[in-house]
């Protein structure tokens, strides 16, 4: 029988689809997000419908979006809002800024200042802002995803750990496969071609409780658990990392681990569940120690070699 989860996973492949092809893989990856309340962070070069997914995301979605565009010169404020003086009632008024939204989409967050990249710190982790020693809720929904390109582009502000940590998952986007591209030209080749975008929501906030029940259902051996803190131990401890995961992102692989096993009907998680969202759960999370950055290791390959470390329990 199909749970609400798989359903819920199955309609957002179906209206997400009709936008951005041969993204399965990235599709399965939001919607362990979303259900797990989790930010993500896409990444990938220029050009390959990072922002095109993330405004289909949204409208499958339903509720209030806002989109802030990266610059250089955006400052905190742009984002948050500000007091603004109301001459009928003689004070200053608070005007929300973009943040205040179900879906937050920041496009190019690595393109703006660590100033107004750390105005975003308060508000993915507390789901609230202070302004002016006073303190605004976020939405309940509320849902950052921030696009990308790699940090060595020009013009580009690398994100600080802290940030990074915040976001639960990293989801990666390179270049689709020719019968993909193929597809993407015939339905977009025209020059009126219009983008689609605004559709009916597919997944209304009942449905996203009932998937959010399902993954509470699912069981977690303590073998498992102790499985994903020995990954966390190994990369605490391993010479090429400088930062390993954080008690948070133990958290991010616990719970993604166990939407995975949910999203494939099983009752409890597995050591392939583990497996399968550790690589965007916590890649972005390891820091490099410098020689092994000199040496040519790389955050994914660290994900393989931790993997291959730790034994597996039975």
């Amino acid at each position: 029988m199909t749970t609400a989860l798989e359903t819920l996973e199955q309609s957002l492949q179906e209206a997400i689809g009709t936008s951005v092809m041969g993204l399965r893989s990235v599709i399965r990856a939001l919607t362990i997000a979303v259900v797990a309340r989790g930010h993500v962070l896409v990444q990938g070069p220029p050009g390959l419908g990072k922002t095109l997914l993330s405004k289909t995301l949204a409208a499958a979605l339903g509720g209030t979006f806002s989109r802030v565009q990266g610059t250089a010169d955006l400052m905190p404020s742009d984002i948050i809002g500000v007091h603004v003086f109301d001459a009928a009632k003689r004070d200053f008024e608070f005007r929300p800024g973009p943040l205040f939204a179900d879906i937050l989409l920041v496009d190019e967050v690595n393109r703006a200042s660590p100033k107004t990249q750390s105005a975003l710190l308060e508000a993915m982790e507390e789901r609230q802002v202070s302004v002016e020693r006073k303190t605004y809720a976020l939405p309940p929904q509320f849902l950052v995803i921030a696009t990308q390109n790699p940090g060595d582009f020009e013009g580009t502000y690398p994100l600080p750990e802290s940030q990074l940590d915040r976001f639960m998952l990293r989801i990666d986007m390179t270049y689709p496969t020719r019968e993909d591209e193929q597809a993407i030209l015939a339905q977009y080749a025209a020059l009126n071609a219009p983008l689609q975008t605004r559709f009916a929501p597919v997944a209304s906030a009942s449905a996203l409780e009932a998937a959010r029940s399902c993954v509470d259902a699912v069981h977690m051996a303590p073998e498992l658990l102790g499985y994903i803190l020995d990954l966390a131990l190994a990369s605490r401890q391993h010479a090429h990392l400088s930062l390993g995961l954080s008690t948070r992102g133990v958290l991010a692989v616990l719970r993604a681990a166990r939407i995975a096993a949910a999203l494939r009907g099983g009752t409890f998680v597995a050591p392939d569940d583990v497996k399968e969202v550790l690589p965007m759960a916590i890649s972005h999370r390891l820091v490099l120690a410098p020689e092994a950055m000199l040496e040519g290791v790389t955050a994914q390959g660290m994900v393989q070699r931790l993997l291959e470390q730790v034994p597996v329990p039975r």
